[in-house]
């Protein structure tokens, strides 16, 4: 098959987003003038959100294939800094044109670590333990994860319910900064750890799979053979149509929550669902191939690069627009959310995981779930 033919059946998903662009660029206040009618505004919520969709599996798909040039632990961290730079770029377009008092930052991430330490985790501890008893992993790079995501998480989610410097669950301007400048501290602290200085860390014990050398899931034969320079290209290509389309998705999702009246939470929950969805799903195969530190590195580290870039990122926004960026959860959610990051502690302090671990988180992301729509 000639190379060109072979590019072009491989990458359809690029047309089909530039071409949902084009079409809610050129006539997008007429394609959402029409909400009121629930199936319109179903057909077109569900369309923005296939188009994204199918773009954000192309993301991952190149990430995948440049991460298995790079190898462990490099290869993971391109895969989570793909995720957390789309989750960046969603949140931005959609705050930007949203209303002053923005929420969606706080409720995207919130959702990112329920669907990430309990949804994702639980599927992948529960599957794996179905199919192979007990699995392993690296203690230690587990530990290292959850060491920076509990103080980022409480910092960011938590004590701004608590302070007194401003009305409601927000930062003072001094609060932001420190927050700002700690959460990039403390990442680039640990990508010093995950990258040089303790490699091994976020490397599988199992020799077997440390000397694996099959090609992880999600890249085949037909990728294999691109350079890392065409899917760099790719994957940059494929980011546009996401950054575009995120202004249009927020029409039908603030519609959604303002004259319908569904949770606003839902907005934070269907953005999280556009990010992970193909992570998840490399996450999910990789447990099911018995490579459950890949799938560990998935999983917590987008739990990490998110809240430790999004934060920054956010707050800044709102230095930039005025916005008042709302960040701390309500009271059932911090509940929720630090019974998370206890049992997250308590599942990863064991060398190996079973279905039981499994059970208890994907009970827990079934609470997250019902507290959405009734707290």
């Amino acid at each position: 098959m000639h190379p060109l033919t072979r590019t072009l059946r491989i990458e359809w998903p690029l047309a089909v987003s530039l071409a949902t662009t084009a079409l809610f660029l050129a006539f997008g206040r007429v394609l959402l003038s029409g909400l009121a009618d629930p199936a319109w505004f179903c057909l077109v919520l569900g369309w923005l959100f296939g188009a994204i969709l199918a773009s954000a599996f192309a993301v991952v798909r190149h990430a995948e294939a440049l991460a298995e040039r790079l190898g462990e632990p490099l290869g993971t961290l391109v895969l989570t800094l793909s995720m957390s730079g789309m989750e960046m770029m969603m949140i931005t377009a959609i705050m930007y044109s949203g209303p002053s008092e923005s929420t969606l930052a706080r409720d995207t991430m919130l959702a990112i670590l329920m669907i990430v330490l309990n949804g994702l985790a639980g599927l992948c501890l529960l599957l794996g333990g179905l199919r192979y008893h007990e699995q392993t992993y690296n203690l230690y790079g587990a530990n290292a994860f959850l060491a920076v995501l509990l103080p980022l998480a409480v910092l960011g989610l938590v004590l701004p319910s608590f302070t007194m410097s401003t009305p409601g669950p927000t930062l003072s301007p001094f609060q932001a900064m420190f927050l700002i400048v700690m959460s990039i501290g403390l990442y680039a602290i640990f990508l010093s750890i995950q990258t040089v200085r303790h490699r091994d860390y976020f490397v599988s014990p199992s020799i077997a799979e440390a000397a694996a050398s099959h090609p992880a899931a999600g890249v085949d034969g037909e990728h294999a053979e691109h350079s890392a320079r065409y899917h760099a290209a790719f994957l940059l290509t494929y980011t546009v149509p996401i950054v575009l389309l995120a202004k249009r998705i927020a029409v039908p999702i603030d519609y959604g929550s303002r004259v319908l009246g569904a949770p606003h939470a839902l907005g934070g929950l269907l953005v999280a669902v556009l990010i992970l969805s193909p992570e998840s799903l490399a996450a999910v195969r990789a447990a099911l191939a018995n490579r459950l530190q890949r799938s560990i590195n998935l999983a917590l580290g987008t739990a990490l690069s998110s809240i430790s870039l999004t934060i920054p990122a956010v707050l800044t926004i709102g230095f930039v627009t005025g916005k008042t960026i709302v960040l701390g959860v309500d009271p059932p959610s911090t509940v929720l959310l630090l019974l998370s990051l206890v049992v997250s502690m308590m599942t990863f302090a064991m060398e190996r995981t079973n279905i039981l671990l499994g059970a208890v988180h994907l009970l827990l992301f079934l609470a997250y779930l019902m507290l959405i729509f009734q707290k």
